[in-house]
């Protein structure tokens, strides 16, 4: 039976016309280069194909669902294209290879299938009107191998569709577009055909189909996804590097038939692999509310897509988390349905883990009035939670200090990026110094009100201000090189462990400069010191300060995706309790100095070796620590 939406479309006289409004306004289907290997994610693996390629192919399995939910029944190996029109609601193709397992498998079969020439560079065209309505629409509908996107899953249809105040398409081609809209998972994005968002190369329009989930976009950039009106939960990229693909529209008859080269058309099933949830395989574009209803659909889609913002005001941004959690999150979904009890095991196994390494602790009593007493990893928690209540209105001031500092630098960022990939470095750049001269400044002034507050001395935004000025170079300097040089160990496998141990080593430095008036130099020496034979220690808790960090804008972040607040202020509100979170660190991280000073007073120094090359002599030997300044 037809769809409502054939009723009206073109008629065999139309055909002429109707292919030529399907050539003139064909669009260029612009990429995410594929730079990896065949098998690699970052880029795009496949392009807009030809569905016969699925036909008479000996990779390709027809199967059907049973009525009683039992295992699905082979129907036929390599079906014809009758064998497929002829599937009821229940039938699936069965692509070679699982998508919850080695998805190389499906890249490796598309590339041996574009090599034959049997999988051409084609999309579906499709004018419809419908009843009720005026005007008519053009469809482009894409078909893609396989999603590799979080919703792993064989089979992709999307797709885009234009709008003409037209009776038929020779007056379409006459008068032009009105509208068009961009297909998004099972929402869209819709735009006035002369909107500055739409790129044209003369008539046709410029479209970016995102790496992977093959969701298609109006520009160059990352969009994030937040379930609204059907979409994906995710984030799509479309940046680049990019590739152009000019297919060829091939226009598709009025109606579904059961016979011919369209008899695909009266297909229900699905073109993938049926699993439980999201990893289904699609329903093709016959069954699609657009197909039947273009414009009534059309009109309740959305006018722009979450766009991933350049940065917040200092800070992690809440939505690059958010694709990363998303990721992960399908990543362990994915995982569950293809190995339940080995995902399972393994889920336990790190939680166990994590309470055991960072749940048990003595916690009581916790007394942040002394500096110099030997702590437990938890009375070191509970005590800096106690320390940031008592002195909350100082700390959070100081702490805001970050904004003004980075809030310069991100707006700069986002200034600079403006397509040239010479800018993008120079916008990266400024982004990662950002964050860690502002931590490195708003932390030594904490240091030094903890400093006063012990000491019983007025303690107070001036006097913290005042007392990090003196040093001011010399503590933020050191701070800056530690985060360098652990940043430098960690680009490399090999450096990783190196960074990890020296993360912890070095995470004193600036309370070696600030309380005992070190060099730059000596305050790393004296910090790794201070570590040395008690490592484990002291990184249960830095680790955990540093997730503090890391996590507690990111986390509040995530519950605002979900919520009407543009990105950027959903950024900006991350970014806060960033801001927020630093005295919290610093102070934490400042205990925990003063725990190690006590346990140095009462062990025996341990010593180091020198690694110094120009001191050919005590190369590799062991050195006695220095003795530590009094503090001040």
């Amino acid at each position: 039976m037809a769809p409502a939406g054939a009723i009206g479309a073109p008629e065999t006289g139309e055909r002429p016309s109707a292919q030529a409004l399907a050539d003139t306004y064909s669009p260029v289907v612009m990429v995410r280069e594929q730079e990896d290997p065949l098998c690699g994610t970052d880029g795009e693996q496949y392009q807009p194909m030809a569905v016969d390629g699925l036909f008479d192919n000996p990779e390709v399995a027809l199967r059907e669902n049973p009525p009683d939910d039992g295992d699905p029944v082979l129907v036929k190996k390599a079906p014809n294209l009758m064998d497929v029109a002829k599937g009821g609601e229940e039938a699936f193709l069965d692509l070679n290879g699982d998508p919850l397992g080695d998805t190389c498998v499906f890249s490796t079969d598309f590339d041996a299938l574009k090599k034959d020439g049997r999988a051409p560079l084609e999309i579906y065209a499709h004018i419809a009107r419908e009843p009720g309505r005026n005007g008519l629409v053009l469809q482009y509908w894409f078909f893609w191998y396989f999603n590799e996107f979080n919703d792993l899953h064989e089979g992709d249809w999307e797709g885009m569709q234009i709008s003409f105040d037209a009776d038929n398409p020779e007056q379409a081609l006459a008068t032009g577009p009105s509208e068009m809209i961009l297909f998004q998972h099972a929402g869209g994005e819709r735009a006035e055909w002369d909107d500055s968002k739409v790129e044209k190369e003369g008539t046709h329009p410029v479209v970016y189909p995102a790496a992977g989930s093959h969701a298609t976009f109006y520009h160059s950039a990352v969009y994030v996804g937040n379930g609204s009106h059907g979409s994906g939960v995710g984030c799509d990229t479309t940046a680049e590097p990019l590739r152009r693909l000019d297919p060829k529209p091939v226009l598709l008859p009025d109606r579904p038939k059961d016979r011919g080269r369209f008899a695909w058309l009266a297909f229900d099933g699905r073109w993938g692999q049926k699993e439980k949830g999201f990893n289904n395989g699609p329903t093709g574009p016959q069954t699609k509310d657009q197909w039947a209803e273009p414009f009534t659909w059309m009109e309740d889609q959305r006018w722009s897509s979450p766009r991933m913002p350049g940065g917040g005001l200092v800070g992690p941004q809440a939505t690059g988390a958010f694709c990363s959690i998303i990721e992960n999150v399908t990543g362990v979904m994915n995982a569950q349905q293809a190995a339940p009890v080995t995902t399972y095991l393994v889920m336990a196994a790190i939680i166990t883990i994590a309470i055991l390494l960072f749940g048990v602790s003595r916690w009581r009593p916790a007394r942040p009035d002394e500096l110099e007493v030997r702590r437990s990893y938890g009375q070191i928690m509970s005590a800096s939670a106690i320390f940031y209540g008592r002195n909350w209105r100082p700390l959070v001031v100081l702490g805001a200090i970050a904004i003004p500092i980075i809030g310069p630098t991100q707006f700069l960022a986002d200034r600079l990026e403006t397509g040239d990939q010479a800018l993008f470095l120079v916008s990266d750049l400024v982004t990662t110094f950002g964050p860690p001269v502002a931590s490195a400044v708003v932390a030594a002034t904490i240091i030094v009100f903890i400093g006063s507050v012990a000491a019983g001395e007025a303690a107070g935004i001036r006097t913290s201000l005042t007392g990090t000025k003196r040093k001011f170079w010399r503590v933020v300097t050191a701070q800056i090189l530690a985060t360098l040089g652990v940043a430098a160990m960690a680009i490399t496998v090999i450096g990783l462990p190196f960074a990890i141990w020296k993360l912890v080593g070095w995470s004193f430095v600036q309370q070696e400069v600030l309380y005992t008036d070190r060099t730059i130099k000596k305050s790393f020496r004296g910090s790794s010191d201070l570590v040395r034979g008690r490592w484990w220690h002291a990184a249960r808790t830095v680790v955990v300060l540093q997730l503090v960090g890391a996590v507690a804008g990111p986390f509040l972040g995530l519950f605002l995706i979900f919520t009407p607040f543009p990105l950027f202020l959903v950024n900006v509100f991350g970014s806060i309790v960033f801001a927020l979170s630093i005295p919290f660190m610093t102070v934490g991280r400042t205990l925990l100095y003063f725990d190690l000073q006590a346990r140095a007073a009462t062990e025996p120094a341990k010593p180091r070796r020198s690694w110094a090359p120009w001191r050919p002599k005590s190369f590799g030997r062991r050195q006695a620590p220095e003795p530590a300044p009094a503090t001040a």
